[in-house]
């Protein structure tokens, strides 16, 4: 029987938060679906929301404020699976530029705060809205000419910190030989991370597919978990490139694996099963934002439909990675 296939759209280059959809389909959980699954570098989350919201591809990996972004544009992007419980957005800094260690979100006010990308500066108004700070803080606009660079601000001192993901900090660290600090946007904002995004067209006209899927990625988390040097081999065999910086990468994703994915919600619920509370609190967050294009629904944008909770690797996820 001839293999279903799909593409399947990352967020950005491949990389350790990845690892486990390269270590899945190297062992073949995805060939035991039926699937064909091929991997598209991406151009950040509102940009593989898109792509499987217009249908373009079959599934997205997608930040779910991203998700909620691009359904203010009008369109219909549907969440399946949550994969990351908290959000891997963190603002970070090289220690002699900022002066002291960053510790917590009071220590920004007077400070100037350069984002990565539009979701990353979402998240991080809302940040220093809770801490009272928001109209003390520089928080500047994204600047299309050095996105996903803005690293290179922190090393000129033009800003005090920079917001990208955890490990963006180590990363300066490694290669500069300063040290580095992260502040975490998931220690304090209970809203998800990453979700797998499809259209709801070919949902409803694919449900077995979308189980399928589904199962084989959660089977792959379970194994990358569980196996973490395993998952970062297998990224790496995809692509080389990534070789040099194989530590990080681990790291990046044993920071995924450990901080950001578990809640005592997927040990109660199982993996990929969404929580609406944090939907709504997303949706909260967002709205009191003008970065949105219009009106959003969260309680629309996803559904537990397709995740399959008579599979062991959902079901019984997190007794197969002892916790």
């Amino acid at each position: 029987m001839k293999a279903t296939e799909v593409d399947f759209q990352l967020n950005w280059e491949p990389n350790g938060f990845q690892a486990p959809y390269f270590l899945a389909r190297e062992r073949g959980f995805y060939d035991e679906e039926g699937l064909e699954v091929r991997f598209v570098e991406g151009h950040g989350s509102p940009f593989a929301a898109e792509e499987a919201a217009r249908g373009r591809r079959e599934f997205g990996l997608a930040g779910a404020s991203a998700v909620l972004s691009i359904q203010s544009q009008g369109l219909d992007p549907l969440a399946v699976a949550a994969v990351t419980q908290k959000t891997p957005a963190a603002i970070y800094t090289l220690r002699d530029v900022f002066g002291e260690e960053l510790r917590e979100p009071g220590q920004l006010a007077g400070r100037t705060v350069a984002p990565s990308a539009t979701k990353t500066r979402i998240l991080t108004a809302q940040l220093l809205e809770d801490a009272g700070i928001r109209e003390e803080v520089d928080l500047l606009d994204v600047d299309p000419h050095t996105h996903h660079r803005v690293e290179h601000k922190v090393l000129e001192r033009s800003v005090d910190a920079a917001v990208g993901v955890v490990t963006n900090g180590l990363e300066l660290q490694r290669e500069h030989d300063r040290i580095a600090d992260e502040l975490p946007i998931g220690d304090y904002l209970a809203i998800y991370g990453m979700t797998l995004v499809t259209n709801p067209e070919f949902a409803a006209e694919n449900p077995e597919t979308v189980r399928g899927f589904l199962r084989a990625t959660a089977r792959g988390w379970v194994e990358a978990t569980n196996d973490p040097a395993s998952a970062i081999d297998a990224l790496v065999s995809r692509n080389a490139t990534l070789e040099r910086n194989a530590d990080i990468e681990l790291l990046k994703f044993e920071t995924a694996a450990e901080v950001l994915q578990f809640t005592e919600h997927v040990r109660e619920a199982g993996w990929g099963n969404h929580d609406g509370d944090r939907w709504r609190r997303l949706g909260e967050t967002l709205s009191e934002t003008d970065l949105l294009e219009g009106s959003i629904d969260p309680s629309g944008v996803w559904t537990n439909e397709y995740v399959d909770s008579d599979a062991d690797a959902i079901r019984n996820y997190a007794a197969l990675i002892d916790r």
